[in-house]
Order: structure tokens, then sequence, then C-alpha cells
């Protein structure tokens, strides 16, 4: 229970919070006169400004909130492939595939992912397809709902549900107007906030190394032995190298194919700026990916899980030690640094996914009834609104569930729904920025192999991986990049014959 202090502290914090966010969210509103605006902004910003956002939505709620909990759970094992192996595959994804995407999406004029795969292979069929996987990206939205939710039930002593619907209403109620124009400001506000946390929850466990690191393993492993093991047989996420190093490699790799990552790029105004922009963030991501430590930390404080006698569950593991451990100041920066995590994210998925359905499934299908340029614009805006409202009420009744009755973690209930929709990304991102004259079946018999292959494994219990009680979505993605990527260049090359493929 958080003391009568803190909680009056939170509110009074939240409130300026709120207030803070609305000033940069009334000043993007009033550049943002179309859908275009709404995806990627009318303003300038500086690679800084924009590689901190990218820092901020690409580490969320799941990195500050929901994945220091499976540390806490399984150990060293978790730090390896949360903390080392994927973000160095997102920092070589990143890297690779930023100035080449950029290029095309300036190119074609590309607002959404799906826009940008329908004019890369010229199907608007493929972009309306597209536009559908999208609905897959509201399962984080959900995680990141779920993380806050918690964050705030602790600090405030209420009632989640309430707590749900305050967040959802303020959060979908203020993207409706800002879009990207308030978003970059937003996000880089954040992103100083959460470096500041970060330090902070990486810091609060400097007793436990009085005697050392080896000390440190030591009281671990007096708690559970197999927190200092790697692998972790005991667990259901990091039981073998292939799990903790091979599948989190590649999800490392393919995770930056998402709308809120990839298309981030095409708010940079000039070539010159791509570089300053991707130091900025991957250096920031560094020291965010790091805070899952954090739960180890959280392991020793509540090392049989519990306080006062009451399990606690996973996703509540980090929310429970923020309020147990800090002293009422420190401890309301480190609620907002949390906060700030998960909005940063969820303003980005909020942009994206609904920007994605307005723009690649209702103007496609509808668009001849909603008149011509500037009408159309400001018609196609409007309906966005409606579209927000929409992702706002399913993601409510989702966040509910997972508050209620999780499989372990909400976290496994996301990354089922991102990691097939990345998996199903993957192939056509690569084939379309690096390769000539794509013949079409590729990337669509990809695409499609991806997202049954990734269902197939998960829901059908394919391997002996999956024959756990809590599976893995890293495993089914896995397997499902692997199937996409040997379609796809399959169907590339027996298309165009045994000439060598033109490179881009």
């Amino acid at each position: 229970m958080a003391s009568q202090e803190l909680v009056w502290a939170t509110s009074i914090l939240l409130a300026v919070y709120a207030a803070v966010i609305l000033f940069f969210v009334v000043r993007g509103a009033l550049r943002t006169q179309s859908i275009s605006d709404y995806a990627v902004g009318s303003i300038r910003f500086s690679p800084t400004t924009v590689g901190l956002s990218l820092a901020a939505s690409t580490t969320s709620a799941a990195t500050f909130v929901i994945n220091p909990g499976f540390i806490a759970l399984y150990g060293l094992s978790g730090v390896l492939s949360f903390a080392v192996v994927m973000p160095l595959g997102v920092f070589i994804s990143l890297t690779i595939l930023t100035k080449s995407f950029r290029s095309h999406g300036t190119t074609v004029k590309a607002l959404t992912m799906a826009q940008w795969m329908g004019k890369r292979y010229e199907s608007k069929g493929y972009s309306i397809f597209f536009g559908f996987l999208s609905l897959l990206l509201i399962t984080f939205i959900v995680l990141i709902c779920v993380g806050m939710t918690k964050v705030m039930a602790k600090a405030l002593n209420a009632d989640e549900w309430w707590v749900l619907l305050a967040l959802v209403a303020f959060v979908f109620g203020y993207m409706m107007f800002g879009g990207a124009n308030s978003m970059v400001y937003t996000n880089s506000m954040q992103a100083v906030l959460m470096v500041v946390v970060a330090f902070i929850l990486l810091g609060s466990g400097y007793e436990h190394f009085s005697a050392g690191v080896h000390g440190f393993l030591d009281k671990l492993a007096a708690v559970d032995p197999l927190l200092t093991q790697v692998p972790n047989p005991a667990s259901f996420l990091f039981r073998d190298y292939f799990e903790i190093v091979f599948c989190a490699f590649v999800v490392g790799i393919a995770i930056v194919c998402q709308p809120h990552i990839i298309t981030k790029s095409l708010l940079l105004q000039d070539e010159r700026d791509v570089n300053r922009y991707l130091t900025v963030a991957i250096l920031v991501q560094t020291v965010f990916f790091a805070v899952v430590v954090t739960g180890l930390y959280a392991r020793l404080r509540f090392p049989d899980l519990a306080i006062d006698g009451e399990a606690l569950k996973m996703d509540g593991i980090i929310p429970a030690y923020v309020v147990q451990e800090f002293p009422v100041y420190i401890g309301l920066v480190v609620i907002l640094g949390l906060l700030s995590a998960g909005l940063s994210t969820l303003e980005g998925l909020i942009q994206s996914v609904p920007t994605s359905i307005t723009s690649d499934i209702i103007e496609p299908l509808f668009g001849r009834r909603l008149g011509v340029e500037a009408e159309r614009g400001r018609r196609l805006v409007f309906i966005n609104k409606f579209v927000i409202a929409g992702v706002a009420l399913v993601s409510v009744w989702l966040s509910w569930d997972q508050l209620v009755s999780p499989s372990l973690s909400v976290g496994i209930f996301a990354q089922n729904g991102v990691y097939a929709y990345f998996s199903a990304a993957f192939v056509p991102v690569l084939l379309g920025i690096f390769f000539r004259d794509v013949p079409r079946i590729a990337p669509i018999a990809a695409s499609v192999t991806a997202v049954i292959v990734h269902f197939g494994v998960y829901y059908g219990r394919l391997t002996w991986y999956m024959q756990a009680e809590v599976r893995n979505p890293a495993i089914a993605a896995t397997l499902a990049i692997l199937a996409s990527l040997i379609v796809g260049f399959g169907l590339y090359f027996w298309k165009r014959g045994s000439r060598v493929p033109t490179v881009l």
C-alpha cells in the first residue's frame, strides 16, 4: 500500500503532468490540417529531438515495467536475452534499415507502413492487407495500458478499473488532435524523464553490490539458484540458448519493422540528419534496455514474490518495488518516468494504428464517397477521431481481461500479436529497400507464410517448446521469419530466373 503522502503527491504530479502534455498537444494540433500532418507531421524537428522520440517509443512500459518482471522470476537468463542480445539485434537493424527505408518512404510519400508496402509493390490489395494486420498492434496498446494502470493504481491506492478508464480516456482523447506534431514534443520530454528514472532504477540496488558482483550473485542464488543459471530450464522463455540468443536476436532485428519505429525517420527533413538521429537513439536506448536489471533488485526485495502474505502478479512486481523501495519524492520521479515510458510508445501506437485503419482500410474502400482533395482530407481527419475512439473501447476491454486473468503476463499476450505483425513485415521490407524489380508474389507470399506459421506454431502447439503451460511467442515468430525468408527469397530468385539480383 502506498502512503497517504505518496497518494496526494502523485495526484498533484499527475495533474501537472497532464497539463504540460495538453500544452504540447494544443501546440501540435494547431498545425495539423490533414491526415498527412497527423501521420508524419508538418513541423521541422531536429535529429536529436526525433532520436529521443524514437528511443522513447521503442522502449516502453514493456521495458520499464513488464520485462523486469520476467527478470524477477527468471534471473540472469532474461537479462542476457532482453538487455544484451535483443538490443544488439535492434541496433544493427535500425542502422541498416533506416536510411534505405527513409529514402523509399520520402520517394513514395508513404504515411504508414501499409501505404509503403502498397506503393512499393504497386498493390492496393497488399496495402489493405497490411492495414488489417496493423490491428494486431492493439495487443501492444493493451500491454502499455496494463503496465501504466498497475503503476498508477499502486501509487494512488485506487481501483484498477477506474484508473484504466481514466488513463484510456485521457491519452486517446488528446491523441485525437495532436498527432505527430505534438507526439515528437511529448516523446522528447518523456525520453529525458525516462533517462533520469533509468539511472535511479539502475542505482537503486547499489547496496547489493557491497561485496562486489560475486556477492550480488550469491544473494540471488540464496533466493533461488536458478536466478543465476544460464539457461534457466525452469522458465517459459529462457530454457536454452536457442530461446535466449538466437530467437532474441532474430526478434530484435525484425522488431524494427513496426510502423511507430521504422517510420519515425520520415520526420527528418534532411538526409544528413540521419546519423545524429541514430546515434542519439541508440545511446539512449542502451540505457533504457539496461533497466530490466531492476527486476533482480525487486526479487531481492521480495524474495518470495509476495507483500504481507499476498502473492504478487508478475506485472505488479515493479510497481510494488517502486512504491515500497523509494521515499516519496524520489518515488514520484520514478512513477513519472514509468508513466512516460508507457505514454511515449502508447502515443506512437495510437497515432500509427488508427491512422493505418483510416488511411489503409477506410480510404481505399470508401474514399470515393469522401469527396476530393481538401474536403476528403478534412473528412479523413474527422473519421480518424472515431477510429481512435473505437480502438480505445477495444483496448479497455482487452486490458481489463489481462488485468484480471493474464497468462503469466500481459507481455505474452502482446508479444503474440506484435511478433506476428513484424514477422509478416520483415521480408517485404528487406526486399523492398534492397532489391529492384521484385516480383509482387514474393513479398505477398512471404507475409502470408509468416502469419500462417506464427499462429500455426503458437496455437497448434507445434514443436516441443510449445507444450508448456505458457508458450513463448518468440519461438513462433522466429520460425515464421525463417519460413518467410525461405518463401520470399525463394520466389524472388525463381521468378527472376538465375540472374544475379539487382541491389539498390
